[in-house]
């Protein structure tokens, strides 16, 4: 990153010019817990791989990482079934919204990539071969990562479980192709357990560090994943980690990123560090509408684009 102020001057400017961009969105009505949550909320976290690391706003308080979750849950598939997950999973932007069912039936229930909520759900299918809990694994794994105890929000998770007909809806069309094995119901119970994984812009940037560190987590000190799955973990985020809004941030940022409805996205600086906000309104694509506005305005004032 080539910039003349500190990173912590950095961070108080970005909050100052992220504040014209509240009530430009709506937090996620769709899930009713996730309604709850005071828009005005806003956190940011910058982890060095130097081991350094810096905060603005609400930075430590919990939310809800929903898809987010997703970017972690490949990662431990890949790491234990290897390139398997890519017979069941593409690798390709779908340019379509995350819950797009059309498009899946139309290709024989192979989802485009593994963070449309198909490929998600397919994932999760593949952990249950090698978990009893293949939500309480990915919960661990991403507390192991930033060395902190994290939780599930049964309230959130019981709430997306009672609404999630249009997963339903993918998960039996993959069911009917042959993509999910396991029983729909359990998997849906998993998938939306995941998502409501609870984690605070500071742990969620130390847990997404080896993605930045050619797979070696500076927090806990070890090689979690070889150097060449991070790349392909940063190039899937690329190109696939904003669903139908991946070009746009692309364009305006600069630098692989995932995504959640609850407002958190993830960046990756690589060789440098990550970066995580957290806001709850999203914009129509479901993406933060004040976390895009900090972090493009992070990426400009830094010049940490790898584009």
């Amino acid at each position: 990153m080539k910039h003349e102020l500190s990173i912590s001057e950095v961070l108080s400017q970005v909050e100052k010019t992220v504040q014209p961009h509240f009530g430009k969105g709506r937090p996620a009505d769709y899930i009713p817990e996730l309604q709850r949550v005071d828009p005005r909320k806003f956190g940011m976290a910058v982890k060095m791989v130097s081991g350094t690391e810096y905060v603005v706003g609400d930075a430590d308080e919990p939310f809800s990482a929903q898809s987010v979750t997703k970017l972690f849950a490949l990662g431990i598939a890949l790491n234990r079934i290897g390139d398997e997950v890519w017979t069941r999973v593409g690798k390709e932007p779908s340019g379509t919204p995350f819950n797009f069912l059309s498009q899946l039936e139309h290709e024989g229930g192979l989802p485009r990539n593994p963070f449309i909520n198909a490929g998600a759900l397919a994932v999760t299918d593949m952990l249950m071969r090698v978990a009893k809990r293949s939500d309480a694994l990915v919960r661990d794994y991403m507390g192991f990562l930033a060395q902190s105890s994290l939780t599930i929000d049964e309230e959130v998770a019981a709430s997306e479980i009672e609404t999630a007909h249009k997963n339903r809806a993918i998960a039996n069309l993959m069911k009917g192709a042959g993509t999910i094995t396991h029983d729909v119901e359990a998997v849906i119970a998993a998938y939306c357990r995941q998502c409501a994984i609870t984690i605070s812009c500071r742990d969620l940037a130390r847990a997404a560090l080896p993605l930045a560190a050619g797979g070696f987590s500076p927090v806990v000190e070890e090689t979690v994943f070889p150097e060449r799955l991070a790349r392909r973990l940063n190039s899937l985020m690329l190109t696939c980690g904003l669903y139908d809004s991946v070009g746009s941030f692309a364009y305006r940022v600069g630098l692989p990123a995932k995504s959640g409805v609850g407002g958190g996205i993830v960046a990756v600086i690589p060789g440098q560090a990550t970066v995580a906000v957290w806001s709850p309104e999203l914009d129509r694509f479901g993406t933060s509408v004040v976390g895009f506005a900090a972090l493009e305005a992070f990426s400009q004032i830094t010049n940490c684009s790898v584009l």
